[in-house]
């Protein structure tokens, strides 16, 4: 059975997000948005487009608690719904809505799979951070002994629930923006492949962005410190996995 679902975890974005969940719709897929703890303004948008639309599911965190946390909450929600996939989409506007049927027939030909956007830039990019992204690249190619991984932190991808909700049942995973990243890479070491899929990813269409620029920069600097070491435990069934791919 292939039964899948778009989930968009949402905080503050009330301007961008009613036109990303319209351009969903058109695609005849159930969506599932997640608050994480959004202001009231935003809390209103989201309340009228559960109302208005009925193919939206509105689920609530009480207090903000970060991307990751809300994406694995929708997880649950879908797992609950009986869905087999997820499609993350973030709720800025960046992601190309348009390729939403390639990712999803990718998915059902490959199920056990994970299908990972490999983002193409247009101008809107600030060139500092499209550059500082290749570092973490650098690193999830050594914490994987794989090129597999094109990029870990476009957070347009198909997830089976079924391999998170096993993972997450034994595993922590950072819930803020650490999470893409760590996710993906513990999901390929539980041994999950992850194909990349091009696609055109543009900045915020509201101008608005959560990162937090010290602190999320010690976040993700402290995941991959762990998860070399977590490398290091597993090297000889990496190795033994590189060697099975050539």
């Amino acid at each position: 059975m292939f039964k899948p679902c778009v989930l968009i975890p949402v905080y503050n974005h009330e301007h961008a997000v009613g036109a990303v969940v319209d351009a969903v719709l058109t695609h005849d897929v159930p969506c599932i948005l997640v608050d994480d703890g959004s202001s009231a303004a935003c809390a209103k948008v989201l309340d009228e487009l559960a109302a208005r639309l009925e193919n939206v599911t509105l689920v609530r965190l009480p207090v903000n608690s970060g991307k990751g946390a809300a994406v694995l909450r929708g997880i649950k929600q879908a797992v609950d719904s009986g869905y087999t996939h997820v499609l993350q989409v973030d709720a800025d506007g960046q992601h190309c809505i348009a390729d939403i049927p390639k990712f999803i027939a990718l998915a059902a030909a490959r199920p056990d799979v994970i299908i990972a956007g490999c983002p193409q830039y247009d101008e809107s990019v600030p060139k500092l951070r499209l550059y500082a992204r290749y570092l973490t690249h650098i690193w999830v190619w050594i914490n994987t002994l794989s090129l597999q991984i094109k990029d870990s932190m476009c957070g347009f991808r198909v997830y089976p629930v079924a391999a998170v909700i096993a993972l997450i049942g034994r595993q922590k995973i950072g819930t803020r923006m650490n999470f893409d990243t760590d996710i993906l890479v513990r999901l390929y070491w539980e041994g999950l492949e992850v194909q990349n899929v091009p696609t055109r990813v543009s900045y915020p269409t509201d101008g608005v962005s959560h990162f937090r620029v010290w602190l999320d920069n010690v976040l993700i600097t402290r995941m991959h410190a762990t998860l070399f070491f977590g490398m290091l435990l597993r090297l000889p069934r990496l190795l033994a996995r590189k060697g099975r791919a050539r």
